[in-house]
């Protein structure tokens, strides 16, 4: 019962896996847990292995550390087989102390605070000027770089507006009753010029009722009633480098619209509300707030170099 593929022939691994990846609700996070539980299999069927214990959990833990894999990789890694420790322990098909074992693997420790990227507010611009207006496509893509970068939202977000979420508020646009990462709900108040640009697509697309952002095929004519999160990170990924910033992605325009919030005078409170984090320290990391690469410190010390 306690050796992994005693846990397999029972009650199947696909079952099991499919614990894990029902617990969480984001796509991303579905995505990547499964890709690290198909990664664990494989290595554990590789060779003798004790079971499914905190030993080869740990054995686990140094081989990602030998494949030289960053800090976040192996967290992540290690994340998805905590979980499946919990749900095969809740599940009656592991032992509660063998669980527990495993739960107390140290993961990779993350070291300072990662800087991350985003954009200039000049990049910014640049970046919503980017779309070819004049195609319906362009209006499309002007419109989700538009709410990308003025409302902080992630790219699941995005393919999952629609346009009960659109509400007015307190005299203004809001996006309401936004479900975002772990199910925490917010609004988050829309500016002027983002409602510009929705409607600006939605008016000639024809559309005023379900999902905002929709496929549109040959430019022209909208086909579906959703928009995939891929399409979202594939249209940036082609603006980011028409504008010279590549490797830019959703994320980064969440970072980038927390950042020119705060360089126009945004409470940290209030865009940490904007964004939906759970904790304040979240967010700053997101602005860099220990880290002022604007006004520097070492920019005070006055040596000189010769051309």
């Amino acid at each position: 019962m306690n050796d992994l593929i005693a846990v397999e022939k029972i009650a199947g691994w696909e079952r099991l896996k499919a614990l894990v990846l029902d617990s969480v609700s984001s796509p991303t996070t579905k995505r990547v847990y499964n890709m690290a539980l198909e990664e664990f299999l494989v290595w554990f069927q590789q060779a003798p292995r004790p079971g499914f214990t905190k030993a080869t959990v740990s054995a686990w833990r140094v081989s990602l550390e030998a494949r030289g894999l960053g800090s976040s990789s192996i967290i992540i890694r290690m994340s998805a087989i905590r979980r499946l420790a919990a749900e095969a322990a809740d599940n009656g098909l592991l032992a509660p102390e063998l669980a527990a074992g495993i739960a107390r693997v140290r993961s990779a420790k993350s070291i300072g605070i990662r800087t991350g990227n985003w954009l200039s507010a000049r990049q910014a611009q640049s970046l919503l000027n980017a779309p070819d207006i004049t195609s319906l496509r362009g209006l499309r893509d002007r419109a989700i770089l538009a709410v990308l970068l003025g409302c902080g939202l992630r790219r699941s977000e995005v393919a999952a507006l629609t346009f009960a979420h659109l509400q007015q508020r307190d005299g203004r646009w809001c996006i309401v009753d936004l479900v975002g990462k772990h199910g925490r709900i917010r609004t988050a108040p829309m500016p002027a010029w983002v409602k510009v640009a929705i409607d600006a697509w939605t008016t000639p697309a024809g559309i005023a009722d379900g999902h905002v952002f929709r496929p549109v095929i040959r430019g022209a004519r909208v086909s579906g009633d959703r928009l995939g999160e891929k399409v979202v990170w594939q249209m940036l990924r082609d603006y980011a480098g028409e504008i010279g910033t590549p490797g830019i992605a959703p994320h980064d325009l969440r970072r980038t619209c927390a950042k020119l919030c705060r360089a126009a005078g945004g409470e940290l409170e209030q865009i940490q509300m904007l964004l939906g984090h759970a904790s304040v320290q979240t967010t700053e990391r997101y602005l860099g707030t220990k880290q002022d690469l604007v006004h520097a410190p070492n920019d005070a010390i006055k040596l000189r170099v010769s051309a």
